[in-house]
């Protein structure tokens, strides 16, 4: 390959999604590329909706002007223009490319290139979609991803079984084994020869007995108990060695049709696995948690449980579970902690002078909460309290709010917490609130609009903010100037996405060169996931559910909505895998991400996230002038 072929070569080779070529099919690419110079206003070839090119901008700038002469993308360096590719019958008729500046372009006939590509099906895709498309695929990727990566598959039979283990002589009877079953809280025992001195000796390992075995081939048998362990053990007994996959073990109790298996570890016994433990694990990772959390007695029990949060996090991201799951185990978690607070300062006070509810707000009500995150939350109590009442609801206040932050979920910044006698207040006073916030949209009144139409209830009486909750989406439904003005203060936090399709990045301090992920790529999609939800009437605060509930509406098409719900899986994504690489280098958790850190395929995605979001933006301003 000659000097200028080999330029050419390695600066197409840098770009996603012919950096996935092998270098074989990209030499043959690269000599079906021609180059051409083209200057300012000059048009790219009208032939193109007839004999489609493909093009690469090696230097200047283009724009795309969709057919009713609307800007629709620049093109900078480096980027791929293939709108003249895309799979839509529309898409080819009346659009224009125009060159902004005096270009340098590499152009491919599309039908060479993909007869050259017909063994890559993922370029071709990712060339032939639109960036909504490409970020639905990977979405959906995402959730593919999520099914293979399950616990059982990625994790040794050593991170399941329990340990130690119990065995009994073939010689001691049925009821033995039952009284020491029950002692033990075991629902199996290894039976061993009666040499001790061969006990944990994998070659006497010779039989394994279980409370069905003792159901099924004693008591419905009638045989007396005080037969040998012997008479009723299940024989030639399955062990597995520690250092397997658990999805081996797995395998082999299906196909044995067995419920324990007995773990050795340099062929002596170690402990025992069951078919639930493996089959459960990821699943009630968080149920176990949270009925941990309900069993605990002391805040200094819970300040120790608190400290595996961290790790469950981290766990589920790394077995592929998606965002929506860990946000609702890890919120789950945080409302166990909370309960309990309430309930052991229930046991100090006594019953509450009259009903009330404990309110979460922000991402914990929308379940979308991550580990260790800032305390919002709220009481909400019956108009029949008297002045004197509020003694026992603020040191009820006092004792979860300081307990929580004892577990590690450090107080308000901005003081929305139920300690702040504003927003410890009656039913009557809440619907004031929200009366007052929708009727004179403030900049205050917006900003707690924002905090505070995420509700959910954690303790307490749920028809009390039910009741005020439904006269608020009655009032926000019909009230245009709210809407508007919560539109106007949402669209403030744009996409971190330059005119040229290139990333904004923070120009200076800790966090120079980086994106700031939560702020402005899933903050906005928060935001107008909650104004399509105040619009239509709609109760729900999860992101997704009110994507999912308003879909279709007169606010919301379902395309725009399957593609808001596609760019916040995948910005949400990206995000957990960054926090958890913090989290298992014992750093603070954070939102920024360097572009840099991750591959050019996910900056490509990235890009087609935030173009999502900016095209929805745009809409919603356009609506609301």
């Amino acid at each position: 390959m000659d000097n200028e072929l080999a330029e050419v070569s390695a600066f197409v080779a840098s770009i996603p999604p012919f950096d996935l070529l092998p270098d074989t099919l990209l030499d043959k690419l690269v000599r079906e590329i021609s180059i051409s110079y083209l200057r300012v206003d000059e048009h790219l070839s009208p032939d193109d909706t007839v004999q489609p090119q493909l093009y690469i901008l090696r230097k200047g700038a283009l724009r795309y002007l969709a057919a009713d002469k609307e800007l629709n993308a620049k093109y900078a360096e480096g980027d791929i223009c293939s709108v003249f590719c895309q799979k839509r019958s529309e898409l080819n008729t009346g659009i224009a490319v125009i060159v902004d500046e005096d270009s340098l372009i590499y152009s491919l006939d599309y039908k060479i290139l993909k007869a050259l590509l017909v063994d890559s099906p993922e370029v071709i895709e990712f060339l032939e979609h639109s960036s909504e498309q490409r970020l639905h695929s990977k979405k959906n990727k995402l959730s593919d991803d999520a099914i293979l990566s399950s616990s059982i598959s990625h994790t040794s039979v050593e991170d399941f079984y329990h340990h130690p283990i119990a065995t009994i002589s073939p010689s001691a009877s049925i009821q033995d084994a039952a009284v020491k079953m029950t002692e033990l809280g075991f629902s199996c025992l290894v039976v061993v020869d009666d040499n001790e001195s061969h006990e944990h000796n994998e070659d006497m390992q010779i039989g394994i007995i279980t409370d069905k075995d003792i159901r099924r081939r004693c008591v419905a048998l009638g045989l007396p108990t005080s037969n040998p362990v012997n008479d009723i053990m299940t024989k030639d007994i399955v062990t597995i060695d520690i250092k397997c996959n658990a999805y081996d073990a797995l395998i082999a109790m299906t196909s044995k049709h067995i419920h324990h298996l007995p773990v050795t570890k340099f062929g002596k016994l170690a402990g025992m696995v069951s078919v639930t433990d493996l089959v459960n694990n990821e699943e009630h990772n968080a149920v176990n948690m949270t009925s941990i959390i309900h069993k605990a007695s002391t805040l200094d029990e819970l300040i120790t449980i608190s400290k595996l949060l961290n790790k469950l996090q981290v766990k589920l991201t790394q077995l592929g579970s998606n965002a929506d799951h860990i946000g609702k185990s890890i919120s789950a978690i945080t409302m166990a902690f909370t309960i309990r607070l309430i309930e052991m300062a229930e046991q100090d006070l006594g019953p509450a002078p009259v009903p009330y509810a404990w309110l979460a707000a922000g991402s914990q009500a929308r379940q979308e909460q991550l580990a260790h995150s800032d305390q919002d939350n709220a009481l909400i109590i019956c108009d029949s309290m008297k002045p004197e009442d509020d003694v026992w609801f603020m040191r009820l206040s006092t004792f979860v709010s300081d307990g929580l932050a004892k577990c590690g979920f450090i107080y308000c910044p901005g003081d929305i917490m139920a300690t702040n006698i504003k927003w410890r207040q009656t039913q009557n006073k809440w619907q004031q609130y929200f009366d007052a916030w929708v009727d004179k949209p403030s900049p205050k009144a917006l900003l707690n609009s924002s905090v505070f139409f995420d509700l959910s209830t954690i303790h307490g009486d749920v028809n009390l903010l039910e009741n005020v909750r439904q006269q608020m989406l009655a009032k926000t439904k019909s009230s245009t100037l709210f809407i508007a003005h919560m539109s106007s203060n949402a669209l403030r936090s744009r996409p971190p996405l330059g005119f040229f399709r290139d990333f904004v990045l923070i120009q200076d301090g800790k966090h120079k060169a980086t994106l700031d992920l939560k702020h402005n790529g899933i903050a906005p999609i928060v935001d107008l996931a909650r104004i399509y939800a105040l619009s239509e009437g709609v109760a729900a605060v999860n992101t997704i559910e009110r994507l999912q509930q308003c879909s279709g509406s007169k606010s919301l098409t379902k395309a725009s909505a399957e593609n808001l719900i596609d760019a916040y899986a995948f910005l949400t994504s990206v995000r957990l895998e960054h926090q958890g690489k913090l989290l298992r280098n014992k750093l603070s958790v954070d939102s920024y991400i360097d572009p840099k850190q991750i591959s050019k395929l996910e900056r490509e995605h990235l890009k087609d996230a935030f173009k999502v979001i900016k095209s929805m933006q745009d809409y919603r301003q356009s609506a609301v002038l």
